[in-house]
């Protein structure tokens, strides 16, 4: 608190001093005019002490000088009207290096876009590596969980003095979950209360799965007032830091909470952001310590906020060719989607359990649902690429992939949320979770970017890609295997045939005397739609591990 103190008593001085006119003209009864100024010093300086006081520490504002060129402005002009002669002259010119300085930090987003893009560049490549299908993508969407979360607040001890806090995705003892903090309802409820009682944690794979309720005592806490609420505990004890995005709660691996929150710096100007590390405090005792983005914790997967990536997403995107561009000529800008679950980006997983920020890009030409590309971000680096896709191919943007199941759901009113971009079976393709009007979920939806003719939805997102599979071999689609699998070649006998027709082709599942399953379409092996029990073939095939393998070639040696 000490610091505060100082720094708005600094300001009030300061500002009293310029403010009140030094010298006056008249020379008559100077000791009481000695008097009565400064009595009207006093007042000044307690009255704009406590001013600036109030607005720093209930905004929780950083506490840099070049923070009150705001107030400069103000002061210099109001001192340079009251005062006379040379006092005037020099406060006169106080007011216009002030006005000067607010003009450079009011227009500096022109001036600094060029950097803004450099900072935000990213390394550019064509598509994300193919998703191995034996794994499960981290697909409940926010929504879903936090409504189960709210029918299991009865497992909170005094429900009523609580609320559910913001929800967010972490990788925690290698299982991906969702996880809440519990807050306070109120400012009367914290004075009572103190401290919340835990958090909330919930499978964000599994939505069969059950929130389970974990007890934390928490002391320093978004909800909680004055010297304990979280913001201004950090700022107190980092009063010149720079933050970005909003706090948020970390897991360690033996469950105990932790808030951080992301640091950095102007790129000029008091103007633009690049996240420089973060500082993680104890919801407990209040410890505090902060970290270089290159020395974050292990159990941190959040180190740069979604807030800050959104950020730099847009800079990206839009300052290509500098700032006039992005207005008018908007000459090869693409503009970051604004469909993600936290700050328009999508928090998932890569198959070592490494968080990323996803984002596609869309033109900036209404009535276009076509994606330019998508973005990649390392949460805990701030490390990002950006795929161009196919060059060849022309990819729907997440809008387009949301209004097809609105319109295939017209008739239930139910909405698609979390709409990610995974590489299946070599087909770049929309996974999305589709709820009810209710926030409930109700299936997954697949859908190809490059052919929105082909798309599928099931029950689970693993149900979803087998049939999605199928999908592709019958469709435009190609199934070029998973990020392991295998391409074999097998031979044997024909044990049992299923076939299916779908549209204009055949599905044709079989059991070779090896006990190995396969699937083909006769769109790839016209021939296919001729296999019977008995017969001696040749499958070149996939090895995904699945039930069911998918063929790429198959020879019937009868019909050779």
């Amino acid at each position: 608190m000490g610091n505060i103190f100082l720094f708005t008593l600094i300001i009030g001085i300061a500002s009293a001093l310029i403010l009140i006119p030094i010298f006056t003209n008249d020379q008559g009864r100077k000791k009481e005019g000695k008097k009565l100024k400064m009595g009207i010093f006093i007042a000044v300086v307690f009255i704009l002490s406590l001013a600036v006081f109030s607005f720093y520490y209930f905004s929780n504002f950083d506490r840099n000088f070049s923070s009150l060129w705001p107030l400069g402005i103000v002061l210099t002009a109001t001192g340079a009207v009251l005062a006379k002669g040379i006092e005037r002259n020099v406060k006169g010119l106080l007011f216009l290096v002030c006005l000067g300085l607010g003009i450079y930090f009011l227009t500096a987003f022109i001036f600094n876009a060029d950097e803004k893009y450099e900072v935000a560049k990213m390394d550019e490549k064509v598509e994300i590596q193919t998703f191995d299908e034996k794994e499960t993508p981290a697909s409940v969407p926010p929504q879903f969980a936090r409504n189960k979360m709210k029918k299991a607040f009865g497992q909170v001890p005094n429900t009523s003095y609580y609320e559910l806090g913001n929800l967010q995705i972490q990788k925690l003892n290698g299982d991906y979950v969702y996880i809440a903090p519990v807050e306070f309802s109120g400012f009367f409820k914290w004075w009572k209360g103190d401290s919340t009682p835990g958090y909330f944690t919930l499978s964000a794979t599994d939505s069969s799965a059950n929130p389970k309720f974990i007890k934390a005592e928490m002391v320093f806490t978004p909800s909680s007032y004055f010297n304990k609420n979280i913001e201004r505990h950090i700022r107190m004890q980092y009063p010149k830091k720079i933050f970005y995005g909003e706090v948020q709660l970390e897991i360690d691996e033996e469950g105990k909470p932790f808030y951080i929150r992301t640091y950095g710096e102007f790129i000029s100007a008091r103007n633009g952001f690049k996240a420089k590390g973060l500082v993680v405090v104890d919801t407990e005792s209040g410890a505090m310590k902060q970290y270089q983005i290159k020395d974050v914790p292990e159990f941190i997967d959040g180190a740069v906020s979604p807030e800050a990536v959104s950020l730099q997403n847009s800079y990206y995107g839009n300052l290509i060719h500098g700032f006039w561009n992005s207005k008018f000529g908007k000459s090869d800008v693409k503009l970051p989607s604004d469909e993600g679950t936290e700050s328009n980006v999508s928090p998932i997983f890569d198959e070592n359990g490494t968080m990323y920020y996803f984002t596609d890009f869309t033109s900036p030409k209404e009535g276009v649902d076509s994606m330019l590309g998508y973005s990649l971000t390392n949460s805990r680096t701030g490390k990002a690429t950006f795929y161009t896709g196919n060059p060849e191919q022309s990819y729907m943007d997440s809008q387009g992939a949301l209004q097809i199941i609105e319109k295939k759901f017209i008739e239930k009113k139910w909405h698609g949320q979390m709409p990610i971009l995974y590489n299946f079976y070599g087909e770049a393709s929309w996974l999305t979770s589709v709820l009810d009007s209710n926030g409930f979920l109700q299936n997954y939806f697949i859908v190809s970017a490059a052919n929105p003719e082909i798309s599928v939805y099931a029950n689970t997102p693993n149900d979803a890609l087998k049939l999605y599979k199928t999908a592709l071999q019958r469709g435009k689609g190609t199934v070029n295997g998973s990020s392991k699998a295998e391409e074999k070649q097998n031979s044997g006998t024909v044990v049992r045939v299923y076939k299916e027709k779908s549209g204009d082709f055949t599905i044709v599942s079989f059991l070779l005397d090896n006990r190995q399953n396969f699937i083909i379409s006769s769109e790839k092996v016209p021939l296919a739609i001729y296999l019977k029990e008995g017969d001696k073939v040749t499958v070149r095939y996939l090895d995904t591990g699945e039930d069911f393998l998918p063929a790429k070639e198959l020879v019937i040696e009868a019909l050779k």
